[in-house]
């Protein structure tokens, strides 16, 4: 049987996943507000991701969501924009970076 998957499974897979090269020209931070669990952000710049829990002085765009629906729109069970439509997400700063946050990561571990 597999492991649930949480928030901090997530965070901790993150870097893992992290595609450098589709971050060409990238220097951005993500912030994450969750209602129910720790917030958290990361930082892509120079083709590098840095992840940290807390929250950023200056974030390029903040989403503020729940751990459900984060969780079902990494595992892709709910689309993004779905999730904004209905109201289960928020966008505040550059919204634009949203629309490119999933070509920067993959569902596979990279090497």
């Amino acid at each position: 049987m597999s492991e649930a998957i949480t928030v901090n499974r997530v965070i901790e897979k993150l870097s893992s996943r992290f595609i450098a090269k589709n971050s060409v020209d990238i220097n951005s931070t993500y912030q994450f507000i969750l209602h129910d669990a720790e917030d958290f952000y990361f930082t892509i710049a120079d083709q590098s991701l840095a992840v940290e829990t807390g929250n950023h002085p200056d974030p390029d765009i903040t989403l503020i969501l729940d751990s459900d629906t984060f969780v079902r729109v990494v595992t892709g069970e709910q689309d993004g924009m779905s999730a904004f439509l209905k109201g289960q997400l928020r966008a505040e700063g550059n919204v634009m970076l949203a629309t490119k946050l999933s070509k920067f990561f993959s569902k596979e571990k990279q090497s």
